[in-house]
């Protein structure tokens, strides 16, 4: 036992070697950002829109597009995708220990430390909102619930009580006020673990999960809403929440394992074995397909009601704009589940580092798309471009989660050595 003690006391070691490899990818994500906004200021400026999709022409009105509404947007589907993968990691941790979760005690570490990227996405995502509400949603323009205004829209007239700014805007200080506490009293709890050995902060913590699992039951899906549905204010569908929480949840899946195995070929998370990795592999496998499941359903439930209302969402990004989204779209069904489907469906792949990185590198990149997807036409309809901007802003945002991350695991153990499951996470074997 005291061997295992000294062998599960690992702290992780962000060195100044890993520090600057980190830093290299925001500097590379910075030149690419500037090389990418220079471009945009002397290759075009500002010009009318050359596409209108049908839900923004039903408001009798016709916008301007310019080169800042690219690099807004940019901000918002970065900051909506690296707060989902944040969160979620909570999300794994909580739901694990509800579950009275065994195999995952040695690695929990790891998902529980992307909540520390929180405060940094409100930031982001509440700042945007005031900087750019009017280039990201349609429904905040003046006057477009007035009757009169020649702004007015009946249809986001009608859900006005919904989505005007003042609610907006609670509701995001609320998610993001909601996460950010329970996930600090998760971490509070698990590191008095460490240092008392009871298992009273074990049952403790068991208890506040279950409150997180209760209270994100019901902001993934408003958040998912206001953060991506309504940038299409014409459109919604029923099954949009649990579409956005499958994206976000495979997103972070990849993440923790990507992350793990990483951490494992450096030397650390000596309890980790193949049995834990074919695990978290399963669990890509898994939810890749689900994330299917709720994508064709959504999307055949649409096609086959065949109502204008709902198939406009579609039409935009099948044949739109000149079919200018098509290629995506069928890309974002490959790479989200044929790519992981076939690659994780025997068990030796499952085992493989290898596999496993190249698998969650896959997804991340590809759920990275389908936020794309999901944003881009209903906010610059034909004018976006997948270019060196939209590449150099993933990279910033890559880099800064990354360094946040490995900063805020190298703060505590690395694996919970007092958590009371630890031995039959040790002892792990499928």
């Amino acid at each position: 036992m005291i061997e295992d003690k000294i062998a599960i006391e690992e702290r992780f070691v962000f060195t100044s070697k890993a520090q600057k490899n980190v830093i290299s990818i925001i500097v590379a994500g910075l030149v690419l950002f500037a090389i990418g906004v220079a471009m945009l200021i002397f290759g075009g400026g500002s010009h009318e829109a050359a596409a209108h999709g049908a839900h923004a022409a039903a408001g009798g009105h016709h916008e301007a597009y310019h080169w800042s509404q690219r690099l807004i947007l940019n901000f918002w589907h970065n900051s909506v995708f690296f707060t989902g993968i944040a969160v979620m990691g909570i999300f794994f941790v909580s739901y694990n220990y509800v579950a009275y979760a065994g195999w995952s005690a040695g690695l929990l570490r790891v998902p529980l430390a992307f909540g520390s990227f929180l405060p940094y996405a409100a930031v982001l995502v509440i700042g945007l909102f005031f900087i750019g509400k009017h280039d990201l949603f349609h429904w905040s323009h003046e006057g477009i619930s007035t009757v009169g205004s020649p702004n007015y829209d009946p249809i986001i007239a009608g859900k006005s009580g919904f989505l005007n700014v003042p609610f907006f805007v609670f509701r995001l200080f609320l998610y993001f006020g909601l996460w950010y506490l329970m996930y600090h009293i998760i971490r509070k709890n698990a590191l008095d673990e460490d240092i008392h050995g009871t298992t009273a902060y074990w049952h403790k913590n068991t208890i506040s999960c279950a409150v997180f699992l209760i209270i994100f039951g019901v902001t993934s899906s408003t958040s998912a809403w206001d953060l991506v549905m309504s940038v299409d204010t014409h459109w919604f569908s029923t099954m949009f929440g649990w579409y956005v929480f499958a994206s976000w949840h495979v997103s972070a899946l990849a993440a923790i394992t990507l992350t793990v195995v990483l951490l494992k070929e450096r030397g650390y998370l000596s309890i980790v074995n193949e049995n834990h990795l074919h695990d978290l592999g399963k669990f890509m496998f898994a939810f890749s397909i689900f994330w299917t499941y709720i994508w064709f359903s959504q999307f055949i439930l649409i096609f086959y009601a065949n109502l204008p209302e709902e198939t406009v969402y579609f039409i935009d990004r099948l044949r739109g704009f000149g079919n200018h989204y098509t290629g995506i779209f069928f890309f974002n069904i490959f790479i989200n589940f044929a790519f992981p489907f076939l690659t994780l469906m025997t068990r030796e792949s499952k085992r493989s580092t290898m596999f496993l990185k190249i698998v969650s590198i896959g997804i991340l990149i590809g759920h990275w798309l389908d936020f794309y997807l999901m944003l881009t036409p209903g906010i610059l309809k034909g004018n976006s471009e997948l270019g060196i901007l939209e590449i150099g802003t993933a990279l910033i945002f890559l880099g800064s989660f990354i360094y946040i991350v490995a900063n805020k695991l190298s703060k505590s153990l690395l694996i919970a050595k007092n958590h009371p499951m630890l031995e039959e996470s040790m002892n792990h074997h499928i």
